[in-house]
């Protein structure tokens, strides 16, 4: 049997957590925003991977796939 594994629902709501203790306008902000709602909105992560590889401006899209990463631990 493996071990359970992180929805993407939850990985979201950390992420949620993260943005709010961002303030507002801030790359981390943003970046942190951008993960949880690709998050609850995506089956899985890759395909959230896959969804922030779209965002813009690049800079976020770098700190929100470093989140991504962050909270899913190992690639999966």
């Amino acid at each position: 049997m493996t071990a359970p594994r992180t929805d993407n629902l939850d990985l979201a709501t950390s992420a949620r957590a993260i943005a709010d203790g961002k303030p507002a306008g801030t790359l981390g902000h943003a970046a942190a925003t951008s993960v949880a709602i690709t998050l609850a909105t995506t089956r899985d992560v890759p395909e959230a991977r896959a969804v922030l590889d779209g965002v813009t401006p690049q800079d976020v899209r770098q700190a929100a796939i470093e989140l991504l990463d962050r909270l899913s631990g190992p690639a999966r």
